[in-house]
C-alpha cells in the first residue's frame, strides 16, 4: 500500500515537473496563452524657442511644472517689435496715399495750371510770328540787318516748341496716371502689408506657448537673457497621449493586431495599466540591444506602439516595462 502511495507521487511530481518545463526541454511549441513582450515608454520631448530674437522678459513656470497646451512658458520685450510694426503701419498709409492719388487723377487746379501755361505760350507764339513777319519784310528792303532777322525768326520757332510743350504738359495733366504707374502703386502698397503682417507675426511670436500638453523638464535660459531666433529656451516632455514601445518576433507577429487589448507593467509599481496596440510596424528590424527577448538577438523583429490608456505619474518616460497580450491569437505548434 505505502509502495502504490510512493509511485503515485512519484509519478505526480514528474507531471508536474514536465509541465512546468515543457517536457524537460524536449517538447517544443509555444504557450498559447497570453503574449508577453519587453518594451520601454517612449521618450517623447520638443525643444522649444523663439522664432524672432530679443531679450526674455517673464518665464512663470519652474521645472516639473505640468503646462497644459497653449500655456504662455516665457514672454520677450516688445518694445522693439511694437516699434517696428508701427513703423510697417506707417509705411502702409503713406502707399495707399500714394495709390489714392494715382488712380484719382490730377487735381482741376493742376489740369487749370497747365491750360494757363498752354495759353501763355500761345500768346508768346503769336507775338513772335509778328515780329519774325514784320522784319521779314523789313529785312527785303534793308532796313532790318539779317542778323536782327534770323534772331526774330529763332524766337518764333523756340515758342513754337513751347507751344507743342505746353500741349504735350496738358494732355498728360488730363490723361492722369498711366495704368503702369497706377499697377505699381498697388504693388508698393501690398509689399506694405506684406511687411507690416510680418512685424505682427514678429509681435506675436514674442511670446512662446506650450504646443501640448506636459512638464517641463529643463529651463535653458532665464529671465533677462538675450536669445536668438532658435535657440533652446525650455524642454517639454509630452507624456500624454503614453506611448510605450516594445518589440514582437516574427515567429509572434501573427498573433497580434492592431486594436488588441494589453497590460502594462513596471518594476516596483504594482498597478497594471490597460492600453492597446496602436501600431505595428511594416518592416522588420533587428532586435535592440536595450530589449530582452527570449530568441536569439539575431532574430527579426517588428516595432510595436501601444498607447496606455489611464497613466499616471508613477509611469515615467524611458521606463523598462512589460507587455502582455491576454488575448493574442495561439501560436502555431
Amino acid at each position: 500500500m505505502n509502495r502504490r502511495i510512493v509511485i503515485i507521487a512519484v509519478i505526480a511530481a514528474l507531471v508536474i515537473a514536465a509541465l512546468a518545463t515543457r517536457g524537460f526541454g524536449l517538447v517544443g511549441g509555444r504557450n498559447d496563452g497570453a503574449l508577453s513582450l519587453s518594451g520601454n515608454v517612449d521618450i517623447r520631448q520638443v525643444d522649444l524657442a523663439f522664432r524672432v530674437p530679443g531679450r526674455i522678459a517673464n518665464m512663470p513656470f519652474e521645472e516639473g511644472t505640468r503646462v497644459e497646451a497653449g500655456a504662455v512658458l516665457a514672454e520677450l520685450e516688445t518694445r522693439p517689435l511694437g516699434d517696428a510694426l508701427a513703423q510697417a503701419n506707417a509705411q502702409v498709409e503713406v502707399a495707399n496715399a500714394e495709390l489714392r492719388k494715382r488712380a484719382g487723377g490730377n487735381r482741376p487746379q493742376e489740369i487749370a495750371q497747365a491750360e494757363a501755361k498752354l495759353a501763355e505760350a500761345n500768346a508768346n507764339l503769336a507775338q513772335t510770328r509778328e515780329e519774325y513777319e514784320r522784319r521779314g519784310e523789313l529785312v527785303k528792303t534793308g532796313a532790318v540787318s539779317q542778323a536782327l532777322f534770323e534772331a526774330s525768326q529763332a524766337k518764333y520757332r523756340a515758342a513754337q516748341a513751347q507751344v507743342r510743350a505746353a500741349e504735350q504738359a496738358l494732355s498728360l495733366q488730363r490723361a492722369g496716371a498711366r495704368r503702369e504707374d497706377i499697377l505699381a502703386a498697388v504693388a508698393s502698397r501690398d509689399s506694405a502689408r506684406a511687411q507690416r503682417d510680418r512685424a505682427s507675426t514678429d509681435l506675436s511670436d514674442a511670446v512662446l506657448r506650450a504646443p501640448n500638453a506636459g512638464v517641463l523638464l529643463t529651463r535653458a535660459r532665464e529671465p533677462g537673457a538675450i536669445v536668438q531666433p532658435g535657440e533652446t529656451v525650455l524642454t517639454l516632455t509630452i507624456d500624454r497621449p503614453m506611448r510605450v514601445r516594445a518589440y514582437i518576433s516574427e515567429n509572434d507577429l501573427s498573433r497580434v493586431s492592431p486594436g488588441m487589448a494589453v497590460n502594462v507593467t513596471a518594476d516596483g509599481n504594482a498597478k497594471t495599466y490597460k492600453g492597446r496596440i496602436a501600431f505595428i510596424s511594416p518592416t522588420a528590424e533587428f532586435t535592440p540591444k536595450t530589449v530582452q527577448t527570449e530568441d536569439l538577438r539575431t532574430a527579426l523583429v517588428y516595432r510595436v506602439r501601444i498607447l496606455v490608456d489611464d497613466p499616471d505619474d508613477a509611469l515615467r518616460q524611458g521606463q523598462p516595462v512589460s507587455v502582455s497580450v491576454p488575448g493574442a491569437r495561439p501560436a502555431k505548434q
